[in-house]
């Protein structure tokens, strides 16, 4: 594979830009859902008013849960050395296998850079925890695909 350090890094940029774009749309439904739970007043249908004050709070709930999963994201990025190459798969490699080529870093799914297709997948995640520790010439056992390539 041409340039790999290079995709590396534009695979990890593409990772960042994702948890970036996440954090931002998550903080702001907590902002727009903050502003309606304190500007939300009393009315004389009170039942309406406690089931919707109800409902904004287990929005806050599901936001804040997703706020969390984004900082351990952050958290998996920050340990990532791009520089980095192993003969044996670990965060942050590169692998390219008889049937698709993949980026161990967060799930963010498929990324094509340079028309190539990438998925980035996390070490937690079932493809993942096969490919952890393989090394070349190892079979996944998910896709029976053959590993051919680590940078």
């Amino acid at each position: 594979m041409k340039n790999f350090l290079e995709i590396k890094i534009k695979l990890y940029k593409a990772c960042l830009l994702f948890v970036e774009e996440k954090h931002n749309t998550v903080t702001s439904i907590i902002e727009s859902n903050k502003k309606s739970l304190f500007s939300e007043t009393k009315s004389s249908a009170g039942d309406k008013h406690e089931t919707g004050r109800a409902m904004l709070q287990l929005e806050m709930e599901k936001a804040s849960q997703q706020l969390a999963s984004i900082i351990e994201m952050k958290e998996v990025l920050a340990k990532i050395e791009t520089q980095k190459t192993s003969k044996i798969i670990c965060l942050g490699s590169l692998i390219k296998t008889t049937k698709v080529n993949y980026y161990l870093a967060i799930s963010v799914g498929e990324i094509t850079i340079n028309s190539v297709n990438f998925y980035a997948v996390s070490t937690n995640s079932p493809i993942g925890k096969q490919l952890l520790g393989k090394s070349i010439g190892a079979v996944i056992p998910f896709n029976e695909a053959k590993i051919l390539e680590i940078y």
